[in-house]
């Protein structure tokens, strides 16, 4: 570009095209994402045929793949991930329902941040587990204990990002919603919400990756299905195939869950793409 171009204040735009025209097809990408595991499982292979480790602690492959077909066979596997879902789901609504009010009212009121947010920032500073032995004495064990902790781990991270998506809404946005003499509710569904959709959403999935992996600890301590119960039981019960199913349930299910967040959120702010292409 001239620098009579640069001097005039005429706007440089990028497009993220030539970025995404180099982008591999799908086929290759998966084939590509397959690398890693599949030389993790080759290792593994390797390591419980050469005796590099005893297999109590390190079960072949074969082992687990046997006990992940009787599991599946009984119907317990699906026991423990249905408990684990139910749980999860419900607290992750619950926990990010509060998140979302909260957000919002600190995001809008300098008033409401002024007096919530130093308790609430600090509160943010206890790990999920450090309220398990309050909660135990308060509630007991039961699932309760479970939703709140989950619950706790999935409203800190929502409020925090929703909060912040609010605040970082671009000041010319604003204007403009004045400009057009938009009601603040107007404005807030219109303008603001739109813009702080993407932070939003960052706070929602870190959420749910903090909650599911909340989840599987406290299942670990003090459940009694679940898939952190299933790991518990396979190590007191010396069958670490289980605990591998176990962990291997866990990621599959937590990466779905953060994919279905992910294309739910593609589907929120699509009309970004349209604007950043213009």
């Amino acid at each position: 570009m001239s620098r009579s171009a640069l001097a005039s204040g005429s706007s440089i735009r990028f497009s993220p095209r030539p970025f995404a025209a180099g982008r591999a097809p799908a086929p290759v990408r998966i084939l590509a994402g397959l690398v890693l595991p599949s030389a993790l499982l080759l290792l593994w292979h390797n390591a419980s045929t050469r005796g590099w480790a005893p297999p109590q602690i390190l079960p072949a492959p074969a082992v687990a793949w046997s006990s992940f077909l009787d599991l599946l066979a009984s119907g317990d596997l699906r026991t423990h991930v249905q408990a684990s879902l139910i749980r999860v789901l419900i607290s992750f609504a619950l926990g990010s329902a509060a998140g979302l009010a909260l957000g919002l009212a600190m995001g809008l009121s300098r008033r409401l941040d002024d007096l919530f947010g130093a308790v609430f920032h600090g509160i943010n500073q206890v790990p999920t587990l450090g309220w398990l032995p309050v909660l135990i004495v308060v509630v007991g064990i039961n699932d309760r204990l479970t939703h709140i902790l989950i619950a706790q781990a999935v409203f800190v991270s929502v409020a925090i990002n929703t909060q912040r998506g609010i605040r970082q809404v671009p000041e010319r946005l604003v204007e403009v919603a004045r400009a057009y003499r938009l009601s603040r509710t107007q404005s807030l569904r219109k303008v603001v919400l739109p813009a702080a959709v993407p932070q939003i959403f960052t706070g929602i999935r870190f959420g749910l990756a903090n909650g599911w992996a909340s989840l599987v600890v406290v299942e670990l301590l003090v459940g009694s299905e679940g898939l952190g119960y299933l790991m518990s039981w396979g190590r007191q019960a010396f069958q670490l195939d289980l605990v591998l199913v176990a962990i291997v349930a866990v990621g599959i299910i937590g990466w779905i869950l953060d994919a279905g967040l992910a294309r739910l959120e593609g589907t929120f702010t699509a009309w970004r793409t349209g604007e950043a292409a213009a």
